[in-house]
């Protein structure tokens, strides 16, 4: 099976419990089609660049996934088909990385980001 990363924005009017409940949908379609959450993250309401679907902010969730290809794309025809759901990005990746996501950890310990004035 091949490893992938999902990130969706649901409707920014969803409380917080439907938001994660749609990750716990989605989730179960992966497994009842031979594959497996690995893990997922429950970003929060976050501002959008521009308004999608008249929303200027979305719920953003992250899903990493163990599955086959045939599955992968039934969750995503199953997402484009929510009313939820506004956007879908899949990504298939060699490897998932330890920890949480870049999202998830705290400003200070992202040691991997220059600062403004190091640039030169």
């Amino acid at each position: 099976m091949a490893l992938y990363e999902h990130v969706f924005i649901s409707r920014q009017d969803l409380s917080n419990a439907q938001a994660e409940g749609l990750i716990e949908h989605f989730g179960t379609v992966l497994s009842d089609n031979g594959g497996k959450v690995v893990d997922s993250e429950y970003w929060g309401v976050k501002t959008l660049a521009y308004k999608i679907n008249k929303n200027r902010k979305g719920h953003f969730a992250f899903v990493r996934s163990d599955a086959p290809a045939p599955a992968v794309q039934e969750m995503e025809r199953l997402m484009r088909l929510h009313d939820d759901v506004m956007r879908v990005l899949t990504i298939k990746v060699d490897e998932h990385q330890e920890g949480p996501s870049i999202q998830m950890q705290k400003r200070d310990e992202r040691d991997d980001r220059r600062r403004r004035d190091d640039r030169r």
